[in-house]
């Protein structure tokens, strides 16, 4: 088949393209590289903005023309490869902003794209309006990244980039593109939790990770040490200061271990890193694993991260069985750090586990087949 992935999201395109690519299909990924993180892309669509070190020129641009100015010019890269993207068997959006343009210049490009191809869906792999709205008003659930913007307005305007798609022009954008798509996938619980009941939910299906780029050396260090990898601009919606605040605990308790922090990383730069640790602190707001989560697991480390019961009971596991839930609580995430530094074999243990279940959920080629799966389902159903 010929397949269209459009956008990039922590590398879950790039990952799944592999997978489709080793079952023999066509694919192309056009996305911007999800930023710093610069994923690899067939077409880039790059970020052209004149105004990146002028701070009050892009507050004005954006006060007068309503969008930043990467936006316009996204939707104008877009444009220009638009007329070629043609009869593709299936588009998959990576998000309800895949392109990154203007909300409604979107809605233009998408039916344009949708009506040059034969099916179109959609992932729920981060924010978007049915995420955000979910976690914004839910109270099925005990927190999400929206957490610390519950106990502190004043974060407001560290949220912008979440809270636009409650905006009409992104709710617009979202229910324009429930129209054009076969249904959505989620990737992880998190984003299962906020679907669920939505009638064009069809399914949830794990990231995908390429196994065999990811290879873990062989352990040279008796030292303990522990990795708090930060992407800054998601520095409070995952809760990083929980962290923060444990290991300044850890460092006066344990003076042996070696602690290091990082702050926005390339994929390959972070991967070097996670070579070298044996815990991994990712994030403390959420259920399931994200893919710097997975990523260190599939190298045998032992990560803090979402595992919470809804998880546990998906996969059918037990606490602590693959990695180590993380809490918004200092004295408890203190409590499970010190429990591995002082029992290492756990680490040993843990991280085993972690490996193993990564590749037995999250294996590339595995989820690839997954999705055409649930592709071809969706489309006999709707016949």
């Amino acid at each position: 088949m010929k397949i269209l992935l459009l956008g990039e999201y922590s590398n879950l395109h790039n990952s799944l393209k592999a997978g489709l690519v080793h079952l023999g299909h066509e694919v192309t990924l056009i996305s911007s590289g999800d930023g710093f993180k610069q994923f690899e892309s067939d077409v880039l669509l790059k970020n052209l903005s004149f105004l990146k070190k002028h701070t009050a020129l892009k507050k004005i641009f954006a006060f007068v023309f309503r969008y930043p100015f990467r936006f316009y010019t996204q939707s104008i890269q877009f444009q220009k490869i638009l007329p070629s993207l043609k009869n593709y068997d299936y588009v998959q959006l990576i998000n309800e902003h895949s392109i990154g343009g203007v909300p409604w210049i979107e809605k233009i490009q998408l039916s344009k794209l949708s009506k040059q191809n034969k099916k179109m869906v959609l992932l729920c792999c981060g924010d978007d309006f049915n995420s955000i709205n979910f976690f914004n008003s839910s109270n099925e659930i005990k927190y999400s990244i929206l957490t610390p913007l519950h106990l502190n307005s004043k974060l407001e305007e560290k949220y912008a980039y979440s809270l636009k798609y409650l905006t009409k022009p992104f709710y617009s954008l979202s229910r324009h593109i429930s129209k054009l798509t076969l249904g959505i996938i989620a990737s992880d619980i998190d984003y299962h939790l906020a679907l669920k009941n939505n009638p064009k939910y069809i399914g949830l299906i794990p990231n995908p990770v390429i196994l065999n780029k990811i290879k873990p050396h062989k352990k040279q260090h008796s030292t303990i040490r522990i990795l708090l990898g930060v992407n800054t601009a998601s520095y409070i919606k995952k809760g990083l200061n929980y962290f923060e605040d444990a290991l300044e605990i850890i460092r006066v308790k344990y003076p042996e271990v070696a602690i290091k922090k990082t702050e926005n990383l390339g994929f390959e730069a972070y991967i070097k890193e996670l070579n070298q640790t044996d815990i991994l602190l990712d994030q403390v707001f959420s259920y399931d694993q994200g893919y710097n989560a997975l990523e260190a697991m599939a190298l045998g480390k032992v990560v803090f991260t979402g595992a919470e019961q809804e998880f546990l009971d998906y996969y059918n596991l037990k606490e602590d069985e693959v990695a180590i839930n993380a809490l918004p609580d200092v004295d408890y995430l203190v409590e499970k750090i010190s429990m591995l530094i002082e029992q290492p074999k756990k680490i040993e243990e843990i991280g085993a586990n972690a490996k193993v279940f990564v590749a037995n959920h999250h294996e590339a080629r595995k989820v690839a087949k997954t999705y055409l799966s649930t592709w071809k389902k969706t489309t006999e159903q709707q016949l």
